[in-house]
């Protein structure tokens, strides 16, 4: 089991999200972040004082992936962020060393299944 934390650029996430879930990988979290990296600062004028802002925003993208589903949602997240511009983003990958569904207690892969069919309403 893996967890991909995915830093990208706001207008990346929808076709992301339309393609994890369109391949069985609907579940993931985003947050809004900020950060600096190789992409550099940029400078601002307000009220006539400037000012450099170095972070940049961008969400952060969690899926946590059994090990089979692991290129495929990768692969997926590299082909739609990309822009070739710098700021396209960070990809990391975690091991997760247990998985737990709250609302039956399986425990293990079966929680990180693909959502093919799972038995519930599309809205659960």
């Amino acid at each position: 089991m893996k967890k991909i934390e995915a830093y990208i650029r706001h207008e990346a996430l929808e076709a992301i999200h339309d393609r994890l879930a369109a391949i069985g990988l609907p579940s993931m979290s985003v947050t809004e972040a900020k950060g600096s990296g190789r992409q550099k600062g940029y400078t601002e004028t307000y009220r006539g004082a400037q000012s450099t802002i170095f972070l940049r925003p961008k969400l952060k993208l969690e899926v946590a992936v059994d090990d089979a589903d692991l290129e495929r949602a990768i692969d997926v997240i590299l082909e739609l962020s990309h822009t070739g511009a710098p700021g396209d983003g960070k990809i990391f990958i975690y091991d997760i060393v247990e998985a737990i569904r709250v609302r039956t207690g399986e425990r293990g892969a079966v929680v990180l299944a693909s959502h093919e069919d799972d038995g519930l309403p599309d809205d659960f």
